[in-house]
């Protein structure tokens, strides 16, 4: 984290946080203060990274939970309150990509499984947190979209598409918290150097020489980059900021 925040006495909660930048985020909450919950479905690297945080002298949790299913985000939502007593911030980055594809060549099933979980996923974690945070009257809640809600790109219009939605999603619900002390935004990270993004560039769906020649900064980014951002829209230092879709890019949709 490049740089700091002070989170004392608030707890925080990760989805897809077993890697990548969910991983760098929750880190980040522990480093500043805050309780974390780890939320992932892989079980086996989801308790090494709550391992880790502890053995840093954080203090963390993991749950295992699919966010496409609603009675597992309730759980994880609970568990969080029963172990830390409340929620102050929140982080919904569990995602998936799928095979790309053109638009009339691509499975429903594919289309369902990623809509499951990029967009309802974040529906049904909002709900849960947002009960909490309605009880407490306050709270952070961050969306991750992407340039993908932002831009268009051949043969991977699903993924796209749930990303826009996100970004839908995250503007109607600021405007209904805004009043009660509650801030949503979205953070629309570019091309960041993950697993997820790895496993694109293996499997060709991205190509390296046209990521360089499109990326104004000539490089990816860091999951820490996008966690200093989600940090920051969790903070006093964003107090006036909700409904916004934050591009943490390079530049790329500045072109």
């Amino acid at each position: 984290m490049s740089v700091t925040y002070n989170f004392q006495g608030q707890v925080a909660l990760v989805t897809g946080a077993a890697s990548g930048m969910s991983l760098a985020t929750a880190r980040a909450f522990a480093h500043a203060g805050a309780a974390v919950t780890l939320a992932d479905v892989s079980d086996d690297a989801l308790l090494q990274a709550v391992d880790e945080i502890r053995a840093a002298g954080g203090k963390a949790i993991g749950v295992v939970c699919n966010v496409a299913n609603e009675a597992q985000v309730t759980a994880m939502v609970e568990r969080t309150i029963a172990e830390f007593g409340r929620l102050d911030a929140a982080f919904n980055n569990a995602g998936i990509q799928v095979p790309a594809t053109e638009v009339a060549d691509q499975s429903a099933e594919d289309y369902d499984r990623i809509n499951a979980i990029n967009q309802r996923g974040v529906w049904a974690c909002m709900k849960h947190e947002l009960l909490q945070m309605r009880k407490q009257g306050s709270g952070a809640i961050v969306n991750c979209s992407s340039i993908g809600g932002l831009v268009g790109r051949a043969g991977i219009a699903a993924y796209h598409g749930t990303k826009h939605g996100v970004i839908g999603l995250t503007r109607s619900a600021a405007l209904e918290y805004a009043a009660r002390g509650i801030r949503i935004n979205a953070v629309c990270p570019g091309t960041i150097d993950t697993p997820m993004v790895s496993s694109m560039l293996d499997k060709g769906m991205l190509a390296m020489d046209d990521l360089m020649r499109d990326l104004p900064m000539k490089r990816l980014g860091k999951g820490e980059e996008i966690a200093d951002a989600v940090l920051w829209l969790c903070s006093r230092g964003s107090t006036f900021v909700t409904g916004q879709a934050l591009a943490v890019d390079g530049g790329f949709t500045a072109q």
